[in-house]
């Protein structure tokens, strides 16, 4: 197993690299098994997160409609007592904003939504989630690993997800199959003292399904 610079990812058959929302929509292609957005930071919100004690950061499950994110995000923030200032605006803004754009490349009428705060080495083995579809964007601290395989060997070169990047990953319950299989797994971390807050977002297309 080798890690290998996240921007040579486009050299991995199965991973499209995006730029723009509306890119997303690639995971819908024959072939495709993980879409990753490269995207522009948001200035100084990653420097705020690290410099914010684990404690007050925000950690919530919930299924809502993509229209109520933005209204549930901000409660979340003020039940986590962070900071209020222009920054969690923008973190508020960001999720709602991820909410919308992978609620319309899924086309569910809800999601799930889970912000986590990550200090073990959760999900540690490389894997396909049991779901249609999963959003990852890390915040705070390393991002998600992956690599292709097509077989269920471990991926022989292993990527990580830059910090604030959202990637798209295909799951086992995918309609259609392909050649490719994108694994991913967290990050291990375990005993460095980095917490990490990740945010993911499932695709519900019966929410009592998901009680």
């Amino acid at each position: 197993m080798t890690l290998v610079r996240e921007r040579d990812a486009q050299t991995d058959t199965g991973v499209k690299i995006v730029s723009t929302a509306e890119g997303l929509a690639a995971l819908r292609d024959p072939g495709c098994a993980a879409v990753l957005w490269r995207r522009a930071e948001i200035p100084g919100l990653r420097a705020w997160l690290a410099a914010l004690s684990p404690e007050s950061l925000p950690k919530v499950r919930t299924t809502l409609r993509a229209d109520q994110v933005q209204k549930a995000a901000a409660d979340i923030c003020d039940e986590s007592d962070l900071p209020a200032v222009p920054l969690r605006e923008h973190l508020v803004k960001d999720i709602a904003d991820l909410a919308d754009a992978f609620g319309s490349v899924m086309r569910a009428p809800y999601l799930r939504l889970r912000l986590e705060r990550v200090t073990t080495n959760a999900c540690r083995k490389f894997h396909i989630d049991a779901v249609t579809a999963r959003l990852v964007c890390t915040y705070r601290g390393t991002g998600t690993q992956y690599g292709i395989t097509k077989d269920d060997a471990d991926p022989q070169n292993v990527f990580t997800v830059p910090t604030g990047d959202p990637i798209l990953l295909r799951g086992t319950v995918w309609p259609s199959k392909t050649t490719a299989r994108c694994l991913h797994r967290s990050p291990p971390i375990e005993g460095t003292g980095e917490t990490r807050l990740v945010l993911v977002l499932d695709p519900v297309f019966d929410p009592e399904d998901d009680l």
